[in-house]
């Protein structure tokens, strides 16, 4: 429904006329098992091709750059057969057109993004909103039909241009109401409110105490680590008992929970611990004359060590804030050194619906049970899926984990994004699959296109793949060799 005139593209981007025929503008991807982890574009058509071609084995096939199926009423783009292990395989090949996607983004931190549900902002429309919070992280649930095309027309473009930006490796400013301004992007630190987060905590605070019981023993006279979700308090925990920590008379404002372990000492925020404490002894009562005594030594800590304090009781009982001890530097230090960097994960989401099961088989129903059943393996851009359990094809997929810019976008608002189902022959046929269209893999490295395309393309690129991906685009852990029939 499209009209784009000659030498000019359409407002996709991805399709252009050229004297009269239409010409995909995005290469098709090829993905290509080097040693080498990433990897730049590999010019191909430049020139005519001089039949040097990789070894059928050596190259996967993927969705980015092949085009779609709609109007449903045809084929996959490509419908790739070739030979692993002496098995007979096919792959099936083709750009998803998705309203029903969103993305899930995971921002490794403790401080305090926003109140759960709170909507998520960009540009200043609501995009998505926060969701749970998970061990030492924040989780953001963006996109999805409703933004996409259930609000206003801005609302739309702007869902679909942040969820583009993101999948495609870019950074996006985001805003929460009353919560933070945060910047964004797939496998590097978030940034919020202006600061770079570095570290993901080593455990909460319980944990923290158990951890380093031991190496604490002896140095001090107590230890409280503080944690917006559970502060551990050495001399009550169980761990500090078993090693015969000896009660010191503390105090903490908060809700106790089993001994040594306090929720709530104070208000979410991104201050100690994800706290909004700037004062750590703010969730410090008066001491127990029973067992406090003057020149108690008391360490107080992040779980990210990035916050430390080391103070002394005066004759008083109150604890005076004295130099942090050269004895207990290294414990501080061995906290953030045992702590994962910080990133931001970015999961692609979606359900693949009918265009894409039609463009597979005559009879869609049976490719969404060959995926339930194993006998069909989905991937993304090459990259591995988490095939949600239940009806219908719902996936996630790790953007990191798919070449560079491997997303596109349509005007409906929705996003364009590969997918790949590969299976034997056998079970391809037996499912209904197309085989009348299958071409050998030869011949798609080749840079040749499927009969049933409509459009030409504009050449091909080879991409090295990740180093971490399973099969078929990494090591040969075929999914036949372990019983997944």
């Amino acid at each position: 429904m499209c009209y784009i005139a000659d030498g000019r593209s359409g407002a996709c981007d991805r399709y252009a006329n050229d004297n009269g025929q239409l010409v995909r503008l995005d290469p098709l991807t090829i993905l290509e098992k080097t040693e080498a982890a990433g990897g730049e574009i590999v010019p191909f058509l430049d020139k005519e091709w001089d039949g040097d071609i990789l070894p059928p084995t050596d190259g996967f096939v993927t969705a980015i750059g092949a085009g779609t199926t709609y109007p449903d009423y045809k084929p996959a783009p490509f419908i790739v057969s070739s030979e692993v292990d002496g098995v007979d395989m096919i792959t099936v090949v083709t750009e998803g057109i998705f309203s029903y996607c969103g993305v899930k983004l995971k921002i490794d931190t403790d401080r305090h993004l926003g109140v759960e549900c709170s909507p998520v902002r960009a540009e200043g429309e609501v995009i998505g909103h926060v969701t749970t919070s998970e061990y030492g992280s924040q989780m953001l649930s963006l996109g999805g039909v409703h933004h996409l095309t259930g609000g206003s027309k801005k609302e739309g473009r702007v869902t679909c241009s942040a969820m583009l930006a993101l999948c495609n490796g870019e950074e996006v400013d985001l805003t929460i109401d009353n919560g933070v301004e945060l910047k964004v992007q797939a496998g590097q630190p978030p940034v919020i409110n202006g600061e770079r987060e570095e570290r993901m905590r080593v455990g909460c605070g319980s944990a923290t105490v158990g951890m380093f019981a031991a190496q604490w023993k002896g140095l001090v006279d107590e230890v409280v680590v503080v944690d917006d979700h559970i502060t551990g308090v050495m001399s009550e925990h169980q761990a500090g008992k078993v090693i015969g920590w000896e009660p010191t008379g503390i105090k903490i404002n908060g809700r106790r929970s089993t001994p040594g372990r306090y929720f709530q000492v104070a208000e979410p925020g991104t201050g100690w611990g994800g706290t909004n404490l700037q004062d750590p002894l703010g969730i410090i009562g008066k001491f127990n004359p029973k067992d406090a005594r003057p020149g108690l030594s008391m360490l107080m800590v992040s779980t990210t060590g990035e916050h430390s304090a080391y103070y002394e009781l005066d004759e008083n009982l109150v604890p005076v804030q004295k130099d942090m001890p050269e004895r207990l530097q290294p414990s501080v230090k061995r906290i953030e050194e045992n702590c994962e960097p910080a990133l931001t994960s970015v999961l692609f989401m979606a359900g693949a619906g009918g265009s894409l099961r039609s463009g597979v088989t005559e009879h869609p129903v049976g490719l969404t049970r060959s995926v339930q059943n194993s006998l069909t393996y989905v991937s993304c851009g090459g990259a591995p899926v988490y095939i949600w359990p239940g009806g219908g094809i719902t996936f996630m997929a790790d953007v990191t984990r798919m070449p560079k810019n491997a997303f596109g976008y349509v005007p409906t608002p929705a996003l364009v994004a590969p997918i790949e189902f590969t299976m034997r022959a056998d079970d391809y046929r037996a499912l209904g699959g197309h085989m009348d269209y299958v071409m050998p893999l030869a011949e798609a490295l080749s840079g040749k296109t499927g009969r049933q395309n409509d459009h030409i393309l504009k050449g091909r690129r080879g991409v090295s793949s990740p180093g971490d991906n399973p099969w078929p685009t990494g090591p040969g852990n075929y999914p036949w060799k372990k019983g997944a029939r």
